[in-house]
């Protein structure tokens, strides 16, 4: 399937084109979409995810008499800079892994979508231990960022893995810095599963009794990988990307799971995007013998005015095109890509919110 970005209803594109050249981007197909620059900003849990979909969407219209020379430029400032650009219109789009409320949304005038689950996972730097072998609780994981368990060799940690010989190290954990979904994610999951976390709470940003800080999932990544006897929290695609082993997690039904694309799917699988406005769900701490307990959706932010201008235009026809194609790229990269029946509820949240029409044809051929 070859994939036009988005169509108006015509009377609609009738007041646009009295009004404006801004919705042009909507009427031609996906290639001349992207002539222009589409700007986005936030999450850096799905910045490896967007890079490779960008480089994917831009090759896919690349043809002799069309050679497309625009892009994507993103900018992985975390997930509460993103809401703040696009609630300033500073950009075409913000991503977060945390959902506005629907006053939020409201309030901010703006469309908000999910485009991928991901998982966040316990990396760690343990010189011989077997990677893989580690397995951690949530209460554990809060104690550890609580400054209260501060060796690896401490009678907990041995208590969960009696056959990994562990360093009679002090324990280096590593946070965020910066205003991060990925830290909301994080820090929701403590906060369910850890009494004594509670006071702290969930955020973007918290006070964290311990630990050394990083800028961005890559950052806490790089401080992880050159520090021995680290743990940090990070998307399992930047903790593939760079070499490091994870942590299996103790889950709600009490079974260890490891961080995969399919435990995530299995923590994803009986969402109820509909039960939610504005697809508004938290995915953290599913039921399940199967699912892995920290897992987050990406959700898209853009501007719901009417009619949507060219930026928006360009950016819907980039996630549409990414929603049909890119699914095998998002599970490859260790995400989870929305299911047909969910893309297909995204479509009609477009058609309802924004008045818009995603348009798929067939390849010619």
């Amino acid at each position: 399937m070859s994939l036009r970005t988005l169509k108006l209803p015509s009377g609609l594109a009738r007041r646009a084109a009295l009004a404006a050249l801004a919705a042009a981007a909507l009427l031609v197909p996906a290639g001349a979409s992207f002539a222009q620059s589409v700007t986005g900003s936030g999450s850096t849990l799905v910045q490896p995810l967007l890079n490779r979909w960008s480089q994917d969407y831009l090759r896919s219209q690349w043809t002799a008499e069309s050679q497309p020379s625009g892009g994507l430029d993103y900018e992985a400032v975390g997930s509460q800079a993103g809401v703040m650009r696009i609630k300033d219109r500073a950009v075409d789009f913000g991503a977060t892994e945390v959902p506005l409320s629907p006053e939020e949304v409201k309030q901010y005038r703006v469309a908000q979508f999910p485009l991928v689950v991901g998982g966040i996972v316990a990396a760690v730097n343990l010189p011989g231990v077997q990677a893989g072998k580690l397995k951690l609780s949530g209460e554990l994981l809060a104690d550890i960022y609580l400054g209260k368990v501060t060796s690896w060799s401490d009678p907990a940690i041995k208590a969960l893995n009696p056959d990994v010989t562990l360093p009679e190290a002090a324990i280096v954990p590593v946070r965020r810095a910066d205003g991060s979904g990925t830290t909301f994610a994080f820090t929701s999951y403590l906060a369910k599963v850890s009494e004594a976390w509670r006071p702290v709470g969930a955020g973007l940003t918290v006070t964290w009794p311990a630990g050394r800080t990083a800028k961005g999932n890559s950052g806490v990544a790089d401080a992880v990988k050159r520090t021995a006897n680290a743990i940090g929290y990070l998307d399992l695609a930047s903790a593939r990307r760079a070499g490091l082993s994870t942590a299996t997690l103790r889950n709600s039904a009490g079974a260890f799971v490891a961080p995969t694309p399919e435990s995530f799917q299995a923590a994803a699988a009986k969402a109820d995007w509909s039960a939610a406005a504005d697809f508004g769900l938290s995915l953290v701490d599913a039921p399940g013998e199967a699912a892995y307990p920290i897992v987050a959706a990406t959700f898209v932010l853009v501007s719901n005015s009417r009619p949507v201008s060219s930026g928006t235009g360009a950016a819907l026809g980039f996630f549409n095109w990414g929603l049909e194609n890119g699914a095998a790229v998002a599970s490859e990269l260790g995400y989870v890509p929305l299911p047909p029946e969910t893309v297909e509820k995204v479509r009609a949240y477009w058609r309802s919110k924004l008045n818009v029409e995603p348009v798929i044809e067939p390849r010619a051929g």
